[in-house]
Order: C-alpha cells, then sequence, then structure tokens
C-alpha cells in the first residue's frame, strides 16, 4: 500500500517573518556502543539535543529530521572503533545541514553517564565509579556552501576538597594549647607529625575543551586531570583503611575553589599544550559547602594561547 503523501506546512511562510536561533529536539536517548579492538567495549546512554536555525521566509522546521538523523549516525558508528561521542556530534551536526538545506547552522550537544574502573588506594578493592561527559558540535554553512564545523569535548568529575582557611585557624588553635605546656621547638615537632581537621567540600569539577573537527582529545585525560585538582579523589568502595589513607591525604591537600580551576588550568596545559592556541576552554569548579548554605563558585574561560600567555609557557 503507497505511503500518502501530505503537504509539508512547515515550508509555508509564517505570519510573522522573524528568524529564530535555534529550533530542534532535546532529550533524545539512544543506547550506543564503543567498540575498542581487543578492549572491553564501552556502553553509553547518550542524550542529545540538536538544532538548527530557521530563516524568516519558513513557518517550521521539519522536526522529524534531527531524530532521524540521530538515530542515522548512531547506525554509521555502529560498525566503528575508537569513535569519540564528540566526533559523532560532528557528524550528526553536517547531516543536520545535509537534511534542513534551508539552514546555516546546526548545533548538537550530548550528555551522558561514564563508567570508569579503579582500585580503592589501600586495600585495592574493585570498584565502578561514575562520571559524566559532555559533547557538543557546531556546524556553519557560508554562502558558497562550505561547512566549518568546531566541536567540544569535556567531562564532569566529583572529588574532595579540604579548607585551607579552617584547617590554618584549627593549627593555630593547636598551636597556642600546646605552648602553655611544651617549649616551642617540641610544639613544632608536633604540629609537623598531626593532621589537622578542617571543613570538607563535595567538589564537581568541569571541563570543556574546543577543538577543530580533525582533532581528537582523550576524554579519560581530563577526568584526571579534574581529579587530580582536589585535595582528593573519591572512591564508592571503601575499607577503613582506605578512609584514612583518603582522609589524610585530603588534609595534607587543602584547596581553595580557585585552586581547583587553577589546578585544572596547569594540567590541561601540561597535557595538551600542543592543542591550537585558539582553542577554547571553559573550566568550572563548584564546591558544595559543609559549614554553609551556599556553595563556592569558580570559572575560567580562556583559549590556550592566552592560558599559556598567563603560565609563562
Amino acid at each position: 500500500m503507497p505511503i500518502p503523501e501530505f503537504p509539508d506546512t512547515q515550508d509555508k511562510a509564517p505570519k510573522t517573518p522573524i528568524s529564530l536561533t535555534r529550533v530542534g529536539v532535546t532529550g533524545v536517548k539512544k543506547l550506543f556502543k564503543i567498540n575498542r579492538g581487543d578492549k572491553r567495549p564501552i556502553i553509553l546512554l547518550p542524550t542529545f539535543n540538536a538544532f538548527v536555525d530557521l530563516p524568516s521566509t519558513q513557518k517550521g522546521v521539519h522536526m522529524s529530521r534531527n531524530p532521524e538523523a540521530i538515530t542515522e549516525i548512531i547506525d554509521e558508528s555502529a560498525n566503528l572503533d575508537e569513535i569519540h561521542l564528540e566526533s559523532m556530534c560532528a557528524n550528526l551536526v553536517k547531516k543536520l545541514l545535509e537534511k534542513h538545506e534551508y539552514a546555516l547552522k546546526a548545533e548538537t550537544e550530548a550528555r551522558s553517564e561514564y563508567i570508569i574502573n579503579k582500585y580503592s588506594p589501600v586495600t585495592h578493592k574493585k570498584t565502578q565509579e561514575t562520571t559524566n561527559i559532555i559533547a557538543k558540535a557546531v556546524a556553519s554553512k557560508d554562502e558558497t556552501g562550505k561547512i566549518t564545523v568546531r566541536k567540544m569535548i569535556g567531562a564532569e568529575v566529583v572529588g574532595m576538597t579540604v579548607c585551607p582557611c579552617a584547617q590554618e585557624s584549627v593549627e593555630q588553635d593547636a598551636k597556642e594549647k600546646l605552648l602553655k605546656f611544651l617549649d616551642e621547638d617540641t610544639t613544632n615537632k608536633v604540629l609537623d607529625a598531626v593532621t589537622f581537621a578542617s571543613h570538607n567540600q563535595r567538589g564537581i569539577g568541569t571541563i570543556l575543551l574546543e577543538v577543530s573537527e580533525d582533532q581528537d582529545v582523550n576524554v579519560d585525560d581530563l577526568i584526571n586531570i579534574i581529579q587530580n585538582s582536589m585535595s582528593s579523589p573519591v572512591c564508592e568502595i571503601l575499607k577503613r583503611p582506605d578512609e584514612n589513607k583518603i582522609v589524610t591525604n585530603a588534609h595534607n591537600n587543602p584547596v581553595f575553589v580557585e585552586d581547583c580551576v587553577r589546578n585544572m588550568v596547569v594540567g590541561l596545559l601540561n597535557k595538551y599544550s600542543n592543542l591550537p592556541e585558539n582553542s577554547m576552554v571553559t573550566i568550572k569548579q563548584v564546591n558544595e559547602e559543609s559549614i554553609h548554605q551556599h556553595n563556592a563558585y569558580a570559572e575560567k574561560v580562556a583559549s590556550i594561547g592566552e592560558l599559556k600567555q598567563e603560565n609563562n609557557m
């Protein structure tokens, strides 16, 4: 039985001729397996948002083409090895411009939970840790039909931070009490031997790194950079020796929310200093406070070139 044809209402002229910046779909979930040759495959359940711009002469976009394009990209990527989520987004925005011939710009974003395997620090208990990965891409078409694509990869990781300010005040208070019955030399030896209390925060660090279509960044590198920027990584399974190790290490490495962002900048430059200087970076840290109702926040947005200049590289 032939499929009936219906008029394309979207192609009609709108009553109000105003162009729109982004029109599309949000919240499209797809199951996807990344093949890695002889390694264990990675299973993701990303959520996609996909948009195109709309000229003032057109009433609406052909909305079904967006989830259709997402499905096609998923199917095309299924047989590839080591494809990155941001590369899928780059392919998707190009396909969106193919399907929406009236559009000059396409944008997409994909977010997914990402599981990493790790071991507790002392007892070496194997555990799975959940992080979030973020991929974006933007495609622009010029008057000649040439398409330019920029893509972005990022990660959002939970860690632990210890407040340096509170720790210094606790140490000073302890020193004044010890000096009442110990000489200064002995007091300093005691202070050097103990770990001082402070209040802790659950830190959430984020790096978003924009690169050109032909460049790849390993998201595992970004996860490691974020984890190392805080007082300590966290771990799902902790026996008492592991708990002691993490807490002690964290209190020996107190950091402000500002320190975390600066540490991520340094880690990123050490790992990816070869990226083009116009590659844009967004680095954010949120510390969920334990002794306040508010949270602490810090952010840095700059190009790789600007970051190098600030760090004298």
